[in-house]
């Protein structure tokens, strides 16, 4: 029997306090494509950590077609036996495609040591390269020009370049369109019949039954299941990545046709006919007073992109964005903010804060024109204002100036929502926003959410974290760009599980 691609038993790994794999095991045979699935903090991503070298396991044992794994930061020796696709592209785009291919080996097989790069001879080699795996792209081609597909078959062709026969897919569909998912798997099939091994990692389930022979399940780091496709029901799928094994809670929500649920008010927040770019369809959203509407989705389904456009981050390509009435510059976030959108950005580091400011310079970024008369800011008054917000959330802190720096990720996210409740927004729009904080820290800040809304105001919550959509009163799934389905508070984590991942 041929030994397989790959195969791992018992692989810990533990960051600081925090358990990322506990003892798990996986095996992807030779010619196969397998599934790996999981939540967010399943144990996905350091999985493919540890089979790539970038991480030394604590302990477990890796082996390649039957050969213990290359010594840690062997980067040459695990070129040969394994590489990965991200779902960001790789490529530099400024390089033209046969210098993707041979980066760092420009002067492979050249007879007079590599002091001259031979351009000709280059090309020759990418072209065969790629025609050998199939690949229909121009080697002088800028990558940059390329689409999101051939990209990939670049990336793809280079690793096999190396000799590597596994090939790691992470989230590969994310950006293509339907078109564009048949012609990945229509290669990746011809691919594994010439015995090149995937390890296919993605959000939408249906695309797992469509391509994968066997998947499987990772949950809270640990080994769950790994089956068959063909003779596993998507129901218990679902079930082993959420850990329910029945109705829960409440009883199971009943799903509804999306803008069936008709809560009472004149809406606070509304849209009509709003369209994106990438083919996302028109979206008309109507939230009212108290309530907090959850927006739900894997990666690339819609729900991020529309939370930024409702906060002027993106520009729509057609339609409305109203705030009690009043119209919304499409794409401006100084209009945004003026008609009443408060926001919470998914990234407090790099979008959220300044983190060498203080506190009180931080909570009041959205309202320094109210600190000072004739547009000066008064130092006095920006830390009453900034002792206020930390007083009204609770954020621990030495006092008003603190580097934000120095404060707990929880409280690091506190900041970020004081400065975007400090105009006292009609509209608050938080995405994940209880990403990377402690679960006590988690109730605190969608206690804070659910408090606007109960105020009078409406909040929409954007994510795919099942304890940050608990809160809403409405959740919509989105999937591909559509919202699929629409679901009261009663929803179980199977249901709204199975809509996000497209098994409508």
């Amino acid at each position: 029997m041929t030994a397989a691609a790959v195969h791992a038993e018992g692989v810990t790994k533990r960051f600081g306090p925090t358990l990322a794999l506990d003892g798990v095991r996986l095996t992807v045979e030779a010619g196969e494509s397998h599934a790996l699935v999981g939540r967010n903090g399943a144990g996905k991503s350091t999985l493919v950590s540890v089979l790539t070298g970038l991480h030394r396991p604590d302990a477990g044992r890796v082996t390649f077609n039957g050969e213990p794994a290359p010594a840690f930061g062997d980067t040459a020796a695990w070129q040969t036996k394994i590489a990965c696709v991200y779902q960001k592209s790789m490529v530099v785009p400024d390089l033209t495609v046969a210098e993707n291919l041979f980066l760092n080996r420009y002067s492979l097989n050249s007879s007079d040591g590599g002091r001259v790069i031979r351009w000709r001879a280059l090309r020759t080699r990418a072209r065969e390269l790629l025609a050998e795996y199939g690949v229909e792209v121009d080697p002088a081609a800028r990558a940059k020009d390329l689409s999101v597909e051939q990209r990939q078959f670049v990336e793809i062709a280079r690793a096999l370049s190396f000799g590597a026969r596994l090939i790691v897919l992470d989230e590969p569909t994310a950006q293509l369109d339907a078109a564009g998912i048949d012609r990945l798997f229509a290669r990746l099939r011809e691919l594994q019949a010439q015995g090149v091994a995937f390890l296919f990692i993605s959000h939408h389930l249906q695309e797992v039954y469509d391509l994968c022979s066997t998947v499987t399940v990772y949950r809270d780091a640990r080994h769950v299941l790994t089956a068959p496709v063909a003779g596993l029901p998507k129901g218990d799928l679902v079930a082993a990545m959420t850990g329910e094994t029945g109705e829960t809670g409440s009883g199971a929500a009943r799903r509804r046709p999306p803008g069936a649920l008709t809560p009472t008010g004149e809406p606070v927040l509304r849209t009509e006919g709003l369209a994106l770019h990438g083919g996302f369809a028109p979206v008309d959203l109507a939230v009212r007073p108290g309530e907090v509407l959850g927006l739900a989705g894997a990666t690339a389904s819609g729900n991020t992109a529309l939370g930024e456009a409702l906060v002027g981050l993106r520009k729509p390509t057609a339609g409305t964005i109203t705030v009690r009435g009043r119209t919304v510059r499409p794409g401006s976030v100084p209009d945004a903010l003026a008609a009443g959108i408060g926001y919470v950005p998914e990234d407090r580091h790099r979008q959220g804060l300044v983190l060498g400011r203080s506190v009180a310079e931080n909570a009041t970024l959205t309202v320094a024109d109210q600190l000072g008369p004739w547009g000066t800011v008064l130092p006095s008054r920006t830390r009453r204002f900034a002792n206020r917000m930390i007083a009204a959330l609770d954020i621990k802190t030495s006092g008003p100036d603190q580097p934000v720096s120095g404060l707990s990720g929880g409280n690091q996210q506190k900041v970020v929502i004081a400065r975007a409740l400090a105009r006292d927004p009609s509209a608050l729009v938080a995405i994940r926003p209880t990403a990377g904080v402690d679960v006590k820290s988690k109730e605190a800040l969608l206690g804070v959410v659910r408090a606007v809304a109960d105020g009078g105001s409406a909040a929409v919550i954007v994510s795919d974290e099942l304890d940050d959509l608990r809160v809403c009163d409405r959740v919509l799934a989105f999937f591909h760009g559509q919202i699929i389905a629409e679901f009261g508070s009663g929803w179980t984590d199977r249901e709204l599980v199975a809509a996000m991942e497209g098994l409508t």
